[in-house]
């Protein structure tokens, strides 16, 4: 196991869930949907490490998503 997967091992998962649309809003927001966190429709989910990289896509869109803990 390489050192970077252990420390994203360590830090947890989150599963990110899009509840709203991206329509109305900044093109900026649908980069960050799309192409930053996979999502792309209305009830899809993601899991994702928990990271400030993932944390900062997060806090772009906190109107358009919810986001728990995810346990395997």
């Amino acid at each position: 196991m390489t050192p970077r997967a252990r420390k994203e091992k360590k830090q947890g998962l989150l599963r990110i869930t899009q509840v709203r649309s991206r329509i109305g809003n900044p093109k900026k927001v649908a980069v960050v949907l799309t192409r930053g966190l996979g999502l792309g429709r209305i009830g899809k989910s993601v899991i994702l490490p928990d990271n400030p990289y993932t944390r900062g896509m997060i806090a772009k869109v906190p109107h358009l998503v919810s986001v728990e803990p995810y346990e395997e």
